[in-house]
Protein backbone atom coordinates (compact mmCIF):
# COMPACT_ATOMS: atom_id res chain seq x y z
CA UNK A 1 0.00 0.00 0.00
CA UNK A 2 2.40 2.24 0.86
CA UNK A 3 4.62 2.11 -2.61
CA UNK A 4 0.98 2.73 -4.36
CA UNK A 5 1.11 5.90 -2.23
CA UNK A 6 4.94 6.73 -3.45
CA UNK A 7 4.17 6.08 -6.88
CA UNK A 8 1.17 8.09 -7.24
CA UNK A 9 3.46 10.97 -5.50
CA UNK A 10 6.42 10.77 -7.57
CA UNK A 11 6.92 13.22 -10.45
CA UNK A 12 5.39 12.42 -13.90
CA UNK A 13 8.01 12.60 -16.22
CA UNK A 14 5.12 11.78 -19.01
CA UNK A 15 3.04 14.01 -18.19
CA UNK A 16 5.82 16.98 -17.55
CA UNK A 17 7.37 16.68 -21.04
CA UNK A 18 3.81 16.76 -22.60
CA UNK A 19 2.97 19.62 -20.88
CA UNK A 20 6.50 21.35 -22.30
CA UNK A 21 6.07 20.24 -25.53
CA UNK A 22 2.07 21.67 -25.72
CA UNK A 23 3.62 25.20 -24.12
CA UNK A 24 6.22 25.44 -26.36
CA UNK A 25 4.16 24.83 -29.82
CA UNK A 26 1.65 27.30 -29.06
CA UNK A 27 4.48 29.78 -28.06
CA UNK A 28 6.32 28.95 -31.33
CA UNK A 29 3.09 28.82 -33.28
CA UNK A 30 1.95 32.23 -32.60
CA UNK A 31 5.19 33.88 -32.35
CA UNK A 32 5.82 32.29 -35.84
CA UNK A 33 2.09 33.99 -36.81
CA UNK A 34 2.77 37.07 -35.60
CA UNK A 35 6.33 37.64 -36.58
CA UNK A 36 5.30 37.12 -40.26
CA UNK A 37 2.33 39.35 -40.39
CA UNK A 38 4.53 42.08 -38.94
CA UNK A 39 7.55 41.77 -40.94
CA UNK A 40 10.59 43.55 -41.09
CA UNK A 41 12.42 44.70 -38.08
CA UNK A 42 9.51 44.39 -35.24
CA UNK A 43 9.53 40.93 -36.73
CA UNK A 44 13.34 40.39 -35.20
CA UNK A 45 11.77 41.39 -32.09
CA UNK A 46 9.17 38.81 -31.70
CA UNK A 47 11.54 36.27 -32.85
CA UNK A 48 13.49 37.31 -29.23
CA UNK A 49 10.45 37.74 -27.54
CA UNK A 50 9.65 33.98 -29.06
CA UNK A 51 13.11 32.58 -27.84
CA UNK A 52 12.55 34.12 -24.41
CA UNK A 53 9.51 32.57 -24.31
CA UNK A 54 10.49 29.38 -24.91
CA UNK A 55 13.98 29.53 -22.03
CA UNK A 56 11.33 30.75 -20.07
CA UNK A 57 8.53 27.46 -20.60
CA UNK A 58 11.93 25.18 -20.83
CA UNK A 59 13.33 26.57 -17.33
CA UNK A 60 10.04 26.99 -15.27
CA UNK A 61 9.53 23.28 -16.10
CA UNK A 62 12.38 21.82 -15.49
CA UNK A 63 11.90 23.38 -12.25
CA UNK A 64 8.77 21.86 -11.72
CA UNK A 65 10.31 18.52 -11.94
CA UNK A 66 13.18 19.04 -9.98
CA UNK A 67 11.08 20.40 -7.34
CA UNK A 68 8.68 17.81 -7.16
CA UNK A 69 11.19 15.28 -6.93
CA UNK A 70 13.01 16.77 -4.30
CA UNK A 71 9.40 17.30 -2.32
CA UNK A 72 8.97 13.71 -3.19
CA UNK A 73 12.36 12.47 -1.55
CA UNK A 74 11.83 14.48 1.18
CA UNK A 75 8.90 13.13 2.06
CA UNK A 76 9.61 9.83 1.42
CA UNK A 77 12.46 10.17 4.27
CA UNK A 78 10.60 12.28 6.52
Amino acid sequence: MAEADAASESPSLGSRIVVTWAELTVVGLAGGVLGTTVGGPPALVVYFATTLLSVGILLYNVNELVQRSIDARLGAGG
